[in-house]
This record gives structure tokens, sequence and C-alpha cells, in this order.
């Protein structure tokens, strides 16, 4: 909300012998000092620009030019400024010691404004500091209604607008960037990135990135105006604000809030006209609100899809109960619906913003190949499913954060490699791959589960304990796809007391799979779990996971090579937990370290494997044999001999800590 307009002076200075023109007018002596070309049409030029003052005739910028905006530069009724594709307007408050609030852009009733962007060259208006709230935005006033009236004095600049035309044309806006606006005028008012003052369905508005504002990111202040393409990033009160009976409609919206101060993706207030979004996804790492409707507001919103947020409707009013005329997704609103639906507006529309966050979602079904983009981060607040035929591929830097709070229900939170699928993990030593949580709690997320069709003793199609997920067959060398340089935190969701997520669960993955260069950390349950199968890992790294490190089950007879275990923490439980029948799976160079005691090595029923390079340091107890009737441990090798319970297997250890420098 807010804004604010006053008298300017628009001064253009270029150096070099250039003609000189200046004229005055009588009320202000306001002077517009511009260079001209040779049809006396007035030039700004293409250095040292500086823009403030008022337009009082029609004026083109240079294209690909930058300008300094050091005032308000108003652009009067009668007017159009018009703004080629690839200017730059860089407001710079202290150019003339001006405070933040005298600084911005306004399009007065009956003036025009063209701004001719394009997707390889938009126009960009921004602050020269790069803070949040240094400058005032672009402001348009127009003629068509708003609830307070004809000639209504806006909250900023005192700003005429309102009348009577619905159709009203202030002009066109196509690909532009606007950044760091939202100057603070005091506690109640603040000018907005764009605020759009009575503006009617006559204007065109395509293609805006509102960023990096302290207040909202576009303001309807009454007026019937449309807007297509709209990308809102960390703006700090609101992303779309709209009041005084905004009546327009804005089509394919993606908000983005990755900071703690933000307000709310929408806030609609005053009375109701029933303004209606087509395609709206907002994404948040933040929690926080999405939606907010204030007195008797409401909109009708088509394909919307929340991501992260902690509630998603919001009615301050309490003695509210009929929400009727807020229509979300063809229904009544409701305030316990998450809206968590697979993003209808995909962040990579956008990919003509050069400096946007990159921060997308994840969709809850993949049922295509998709490749992500490995300079992106992206949220899940759900199940991601790779469905049977689809491969989901994850660049080297790729992160995937799963957004969870101590509201969440961290077991629905997960990614899941379906039976036929596969995934395909490319990081590097210098650039992993990195799955965590926002949290950063262990537990707060179900990590990544692959379901293949190798065998397990539970047979065929099998249902998993979590998930319902479905997994077992025949096929010992079943591919699921590989993972490389994959660092997952934060894992181990509780279903209950006795089912668990782990860091990486591996139901019935085949030999053709592969698993090489892994690190999972800070889990609460176990950090890998085998559950039948017979895939492979090499070169794996675990850090105080509060069950088992590895653990498998099910007649897994795979193998694990080139593993360190670093235990540091009171509540984990083993280094190896096996159970179920035995397969004699190989476990091949493992150190484990613990500053903490505990047990080593848990072997349960009759399970076994044949483990070589084995160095155990810092174990109250280092092989435990949970069935005190079983004496016959042949079907436990260790170093070429059956298992002893009282040797020390403390030889020197055999994997360096220091081949895994790349997980920190």
């Amino acid at each position: 909300m807010k804004k604010t307009a006053r008298h300017f002076l628009l001064m253009s200075a270029l150096f070099g012998g250039l003609l000189i023109t200046s004229c005055s007018s009588d009320d202000n002596d306001i002077e517009i000092i511009n260079p001209t070309d040779d049809t006396g049409t007035p030039n700004p030029g293409t250095s040292d620009n500086i823009l403030n003052g008022s337009v009082d005739e029609d004026m083109t910028l240079d294209a690909n030019t930058s300008y300094q905006l050091s005032g308000i530069l108003s652009v009067e009724s009668g007017v159009t400024l018009t703004i080629p594709a690839g200017t730059e307007i860089v407001a710079d408050p202290d150019l003339d010691d001006s405070d933040a609030t005298n600084v911005y852009i306004v399009v007065q009733k009956g003036g025009d404004i063209v701004i001719n962007g394009t997707a390889s060259a938009p126009v960009i208006m921004r602050s020269s500091n790069g803070q949040a709230g240094s400058w005032g935005g672009l402001i348009i006033a127009g003629n068509a209604e708003t609830t307070e009236g004809s000639d209504a004095t806006a909250e900023v600049g005192g700003i005429l607008y309102g009348g009577s035309d619905a159709a009203d044309d202030s002009g066109s806006i196509n690909y532009l960037v606007l950044s760091d606006a939202g100057a603070q005028i005091n506690a109640e008012s603040q000018f907005n990135g764009l605020s759009l003052y009575a503006v009617g369905s006559g204007t065109s508005i395509m293609n805006v990135a509102l960023i990096n504002g302290a207040d909202d990111g576009v303001e309807f202040f009454g007026g019937s105006a449309n807007a297509t393409n709209l990308y809102l990033e960390n703006n700090e009160d609101d992303a779309v604000d709209w009041t005084e009976g905004w009546n327009g409609t804005i089509d394919n919206v993606y908000v983005l809030h990755t900071i703690g101060n933000f307000s709310t993706a929408i806030e609609a207030d005053g009375e109701d006209k029933q303004p209606t979004i087509n395609n709206f996804t907002a994404v948040s790492t933040k929690g926080g609100t999405a939606l907010q409707f204030k007195k008797n507001s409401g909109a009708i919103i088509n394909g919307l899809s929340l991501n992260g947020y902690d509630n998603s409707v919001d009615i301050p009013d309490d003695t509210r109960t009929d929400l009727s005329n807020i229509q979300l997704n063809g229904e009544d609103a409701d305030i316990d619906n998450t809206y968590s639906l697979t993003p209808t507006v995909m962040e990579s529309t956008f990919d003509w913003i050069s400096n946007r966050g990159q921060v997308s979602v994840l969709p809850n079904n993949i049922d295509s190949d998709l490749t992500l983009d490995g300079d992106s981060e992206y949220v899940i607040s759900d199940v991601v499913s790779v469905n049977a035929g689809a491969t989901l591929t994850i660049p080297a830097g790729t992160k995937i954060t799963a957004r969870s709070d101590a509201d969440t229900d961290a077991t629905s939170i997960y990614i899941v490699v379906q039976q036929g699928a596969m995934i395909d993990i490319q990081g590097t030593e210098s650039n992993p791959v990195m799955m965590s949580s926002t949290s950063g709690q262990p537990g707060s997320w179900g990590g990544l589960v692959i379901a293949g069709n190798a065998a397990t003793t539970e047979g065929l199609n099998a249902t998993a304990e979590v998930g319902g997920i479905v997994y077992g067959g025949s096929n010992a060398e079943d591919n699921s796809g590989s993972i490389s340089y994959l660092i997952l935190k934060d894992a181990g969701a509780q279903i209950n007391s006795e089912s668990q997520y782990n860091g990486l669960s591996l139901y019935a993955v085949g030999s053709g799979t592969t698993i090489d260069n892994i690190a999972i950390i800070n889990g609460a349950d176990d950090g890998v779990e085998f559950f039948g199968g017979s895939v492979s890992v090499t070169n794996a790294y675990f850090e105080n996971n509060e069950d088992d490190q590895i653990d498998w089950t099910e007649g897994w007879n795979g193998s694990v090579t080139n593993a360190y275990i670093n235990l540091s923490i009171d509540n984990f439980s083993t280094v190896v937990e096996a159970d179920g029948e035995n397969n004699m799976p190989t476990l091949n160079q493992i150190t484990a370290v613990s500053t903490a005691g505990g047990t080593a090595l848990q072997f349960k029923k009759l399970s076994g494997a044949t483990i070589t390079g084995l160095s155990l340091s810092g174990f109250e107890t280092n092989i435990d044999i949970a069935d005190d009737t079983r004496t016959d441990l042949s079907g436990i090798q260790i170093d070429g001999e059956d298992a002893d319970v009282e040797a020390a297997y403390d030889a020197d250890e055999t994997v360096d800590a220091a081949d895994f420098d790349w997980v920190n």
C-alpha cells in the first residue's frame, strides 16, 4: 500500500558540446533541460542522464541506456513517456540528497506510459544500493472507478485518481523488472513496487517482475486493470494487494518467499467486486500465511497452488463465517485446506528475469522425464512421486529443501522413485546435490525412497511400511538409476514407535542401480536401510543418524564399500543393524568412530555378512548378538574369521575421513 508525488525536474546532461535547450513554466519555474537531436525532439542522451521533474510533452528515452532517477518523475496529463527495450532506470536518492519517499515515477491521470521491454532486453527499474525500500517505485493514476470516488487523493504524494471510465487507458507495460521499492512514509503508509490507482482495463500490463520490495509487490486501489504473467519475489508485505473495489483479472502469477519478514501472498481488503485470478502459484521456504481476506473481501481464484505456508487462508474477522464469495479452485474457501497442489505456473516461465531467486516447487507427480535446474533451489512440502516410466534428473549443485515445522506432518514429505521409474543424481565432488529440511532438525522429513523389482523375502509386489509403496520382483539386476555425490540431511520422520523413514530407503533395489559418493547426516532413524534387493553402495559417509547408520533386512545381498561413520551424539543405536534372512551381503573397508560409546554391530535372528577391513574405535560394545541362544557365528565373517564378540576390531582406520572432504 501507499505512495508519493511532488514537483519534479527532468534533467538529462550530455557532455562534449551537445546543444542544450531550456524552457520554464510560469508557476513554479520548473525547468526541463534536454539535449535535442537535429529535429528538436527531446533526447535525454546516452551518458550521465539524470531524470526528475515534469514530463510535459511526449518523450522517448534511449534504448539500452542507463538513467539516474534523482527525484520525482511525473508524466503529466496528455503526455506519453515511452521507455524502449533494454533501458535501465536507477533510483539514486543520494544523488540530490533526496528522501527515498521523494524518488519515484508517477503517471498522472490522463498521462500514459509505454514500456516496450522484451524477453531478451527487459526494462529495468531498481535502486542504486539494492536495498528494499530505497525508492518509491512506479505509480499510475487512472480514471476508472474506486470506492473512494472521483478525484480521490492518494495516500502518497497527493496524487489525484478515480473517475467513471472502466476502460480507461494509461498505456502499456511489457517486460519490466522493478526492484528495491517500498519506501516508508510512516508506520501506516508506504510505497509499493507497482501502485495502480483506479487504473482502467484499457491499460495493458504483461510480463512484470516485482522483487525485493519493502512493502507490497503490486497494489490495486480500485479500478479494473488486468495483468498477465506476474513474478513477485520477497516483497516484505504482500505480494499482491487490492482494496477500494478492484474488479480486474490477473492471469499467471508466481510468488516466491525466501525471507522471514514478508506478510502474505495475497491481501484482499475493502468492498468485494469479485476480481479473478487464474493460475496462481506461491512458494514459501519460510512458512507464513498465503491468502488473507479482510472485511467482506473476496475473489475467484482458479488454479491455486500453495506450497510451504503455515496457513493457507486467513480470515481476520472471527465473526465471518460465510466464505462463499471466496471461490478457490471452484469451491468455497476452506481454511483447513492446504491447496498444496502441483504448481500451475512454473518458475521457468520467468527465465527472462536474470536475477530471480530461482526457487521452484517440485510437482507431486512426475509422470514424464524431468530435468531440474542445477542453479535452482527446489522446495517440497508434500510427497513427490517419480512414477513408472519417468526419470527425474538432478544436476550438480541442485538444492532440494523439505519445508517443515512443528505443525507439519513430516511423514508426508519425501521423494519416492516408484517401481519402473528412475532417478539420476549427477552431483560432483566440487558441486554435490543437497537434500535437507528448512528446520535442520532430524526427522523433519522422510528422505529419499527408491522401490525396485529385485528380490525380497516379502515376495512380489510387497507393500512398504511407509507410504503404501509397492516393491519387489525377480530381477536382481533391476536398474532404478544412479546417485553420485549426494548429501542428504535431517530425514527419518517417525510414523509410529515401530516404523520410521530413513535417510535413504532402498526397497528391493537391483544391482543395475549405481550409488556412489553419498553422505547421510543428522537423521532421526537409519542412514540407509536395505529392504531386500541386490544394490551396492560405494564411498559412503554417515554422521549422527539416531538409529542405525547401515541397516538391512529381507535378504539384501549387495555390498557397501568404503564407508566412514562418525558418531558424536548419545542417542544413536548402532553402526550396523542386520536382521532377517542371511544372504551374506558384503561390507568392505568400514571405519567407524564414536565419541559417545554405544554398540557398533548388531546381528538379529540368523542374519550375517562378510566384512573385510573393519576398524572400530570408541564403542562400548563392538558386536552384539541380539539372540542369546545363537552360538554359531560362522555366518558372520569378519576379516576372514568367524565373528568374535570379545574382539576389539580396533585396527588402524581403513578409510580416511579426508576422503569425504567434499561433504563440507
